[in-house]
């Protein structure tokens, strides 16, 4: 008997997928398990299987189409099945599947047309190897200097011949501060750039989730934000020692890991999640690390990071964050955190915070470590600090809760051959 199979729910934030690409053309056979088709999920790019053996009988989206959750994809039956009374079911419903169409400016007459390209100014002629002020025909044919009102009133107390000026203004216009600058060093030439172009980028399934997401989590959670500095001397040394005795290239932000995850056994409130009508404290520590993608962000959770070393947490998440950029990651690898870290130190970025990801209660945000002066032990040395600001979810953890967790978290990162003990 023919069956119809509908677009699955790839995430639990799903609500579309789009068809990328079918494997399968309509009259081909299928086994049960098959890679029929590659789908885009909010998340990442899925294979789609085949949930029956038979022939490919009907394919209702194209590629490229968008198609809604629980909408019709293929028909899956007996070569010669009569499947009429499943297309009529098809027919009658509403259409679920959304042509993703290409935006151009034609397309959208509200918005004002770019021009294909600008006047380019008459060449500016050169005078001793400097650039000078182009000269101009009035409708006279006499030459004309181009030069603000202003700037001609001083060349003319200043006894400055204006031809000898180099214009910094508008298409080489001489100001007032081309012609008090007279008597210095000559201008530089104004450097031409090219013209930039407008774009319009349609969203992608993940962009679209990421904003409906970030904008519920602003506006339903109610954020407040603590931030923490912390001595990172002896971090810096114990990550050196780590390379050199593992052999493996360990990041400050594998350190940061671990570190969170053992604050988090000690502050198991921070741990928790808001759900409704009460809150979950977690008993297990799922730390999940923000990773950078070309459509956006995905959060890889490491499991249990708690009971793992920083070596095997690097290697994991190496392991991960190569898999998101490929979109290759499955839904059981990007869900169900229990807690964040978003470093955006590698940029040089000494301080920020983030938006909370539900259902977690909170999310911390990891600056660059930065060179300047401290005071130990009286006395004022060069020294390496970092800052982390937390991001709480108030209704879950309250300024106590979120402070008594940062200060575990600073306490390891200042001493941090207990996260190897």
């Amino acid at each position: 008997m023919a069956t119809k199979m509908l677009m699955p729910k790839l995430s639990d934030t799903m609500e579309e997928g789009v068809i990328l690409k079918w494997r399968k053309k309509e009259g081909e056979k299928v086994k049960a398990g098959e890679i029929i088709a590659d789908i885009q999920s909010d998340k990442a790019d899925m294979e789609q299987e085949a949930y029956d053996s038979g022939v490919l009988l009907k394919i209702f989206p194209k590629e490229g189409d968008g198609v809604k959750v629980g909408a019709p994809l293929v028909i899956i039956g007996k070569e010669g099945e009569d499947i009429s009374a499943l297309l009529a079911e098809s027919t009658s419903a509403a259409p679920a599947t959304l042509k993703q169409e290409s935006v151009s400016v034609a397309a959208a007459p509200s918005i004002i047309p770019v021009p294909a390209s600008v006047p380019t100014p008459a060449a500016v002629p050169v005078v001793n190897g400097d650039t000078r002020l182009r000269l101009e025909a009035d409708s006279g044919g006499q030459t004309r200097i181009k030069a603000s009102p202003l700037a001609k009133k001083i060349a003319q107390e200043k006894n400055i011949d204006l031809r000898t000026v180099s214009g910094s203004g508008p298409f080489g216009r001489i100001v007032k501060a081309d012609v008090e600058s007279r008597s210095g060093t000559t201008t530089m030439p104004r450097k031409v750039l090219a013209p930039l172009q407008t774009k319009e980028i349609p969203l992608s399934m993940m962009r679209k989730t990421i904003a409906k997401r970030l904008l519920e989590s602003k506006v339903t959670i109610p954020h407040f934000y603590l931030t923490i500095e912390m001595n990172m001397r002896r971090a810096i040394d114990f990550r050196s020692s780590l390379i050199e005795i593992t052999g493996t290239k360990i990041s400050y932000n594998d350190i940061v890991m671990k570190a969170v995850a053992l604050a988090l056994r000690e502050n198991p409130k921070a741990n928790s999640s808001f759900m409704g009508d009460k809150i979950v404290q977690h008993g297990r520590v799922d730390v999940s690390v923000a990773v950078a993608i070309d459509e956006g962000l995905i959060t890889p959770v490491i499991r249990n990071a708690d009971q793992k070393t920083i070596a095997e947490i690097s290697t994991e998440t190496k392991e991960l964050a190569k898999r998101a950029r490929e979109g290759k990651l499955k839904p059981e690898e990007f869900t169900n955190g229990t807690f964040t870290v978003s470093n955006l130190g590698m940029y040089d970025i000494e301080n920020f915070a983030a938006i909370i990801n539900p259902p977690e209660g909170a999310i911390l945000a990891v600056g660059t470590i930065v060179e300047k002066p401290v005071v130990e032990n009286g006395q004022i040395v060069v020294g390496h600090t970092m800052k982390v600001t937390m991001s709480c979810d108030h209704r879950v953890v309250d300024g106590a809760i979120g402070a008594q967790f940062l200060q575990s978290f600073k306490r390891l990162m200042e001493n941090p051959l207990v996260l190897v003990l």
